[in-house]
C-alpha cells in the first residue's frame, strides 16, 4: 500500500504559512541549492503523486505551470519539469476545475478517494505545504509520514501544521541540518 506523506516547511514556532501572500515567504531566507539538491534527490525521490489544498494548487499552479524560464536555476528547472509532469491532486469544495496538466479534482468523499490512491499501484504520494488539507487529513487518520523542513525564523501567528486538538504519536526516522540552518526532520506516524 501507497504511503501519504505531509512535506513540509515550518517555522521553528510551528506554523506552515504566514496567512499572507503565497504563505511561505518565510522560506526564503533558508531555501538554498544545498537544500533544494536535497530534496529533489532525497526527500521526494519516492514521490509520485502531489497533493494539494485550493489555496496551495493556485500558488502552485500560478507560478510552476509558468517554469521553467532561461533564468531559472538548475533546481528550479528540474521542479519545474517534475511538478509540471507528475500527477496531481487538488482537494477544493469551491474550484470548478483543475485547470494543470495531469491534475485531478476531488470534492466530496475524501477519505474514500484517498484510501482508493493508497490502494493503487505507485510511489509515494505527497501533500505539498496546504497546512489546513493537512488538519483534514489528520482528523481522518490518512497521514502516514511527516517530511519536514523547520527554518531559523518565528512568525507569532499564521496556520500552524498541527491543528490545537491534533495529537500525533510519531517515531523518528532521519535527521539533516543544512548550513542555511535548516533542519530536516522525517517522522512517521505511529
Amino acid at each position: 500500500m501507497r504511503k501519504v506523506v505531509a512535506l513540509e516547511h515550518i517555522t521553528l514556532d510551528g506554523f506552515a504559512s504566514s496567512g499572507k501572500d503565497l504563505g511561505f515567504e518565510f522560506t526564503f531566507g533558508g531555501y538554498s541549492e544545498d537544500l533544494a539538491t536535497y530534496v529533489q534527490e532525497h526527500v521526494q525521490a519516492d514521490f509520485d503523486t502531489a497533493m494539494y489544498g485550493r489555496e496551495t494548487y493556485l500558488g502552485m499552479y500560478g507560478y510552476w505551470a509558468a517554469q521553467p524560464t532561461p533564468e531559472s536555476s538548475a533546481n528550479e528547472r528540474t521542479h519545474a519539469e517534475w511538478v509540471n509532469a507528475v500527477d496531481k491532486v487538488v482537494f477544493s469544495t469551491t474550484l470548478a476545475a483543475a485547470e494543470w496538466n495531469n491534475t485531478r479534482l476531488i470534492s466530496t468523499n475524501v477519505a474514500k478517494e484517498v484510501q482508493a490512491l493508497k490502494e493503487r499501484e505507485g510511489g509515494t504520494i505527497a501533500i505539498y505545504a496546504s497546512p489546513k488539507l493537512v488538519h483534514s487529513f489528520l482528523d481522518l487518520g490518512l497521514i502516514d509520514e511527516f517530511r519536514i523542513m523547520i527554518h531559523p525564523v518565528t512568525l507569532g501567528s499564521g496556520t500552524p501544521l498541527f491543528h490545537e486538538q491534533a495529537q500525533v504519536n510519531l517515531e523518528l526516522l532521519e535527521t539533516r541540518s543544512f548550513d542555511s540552518g535548516v533542519v530536516y526532520v522525517r517522522y512517521s506516524v505511529r
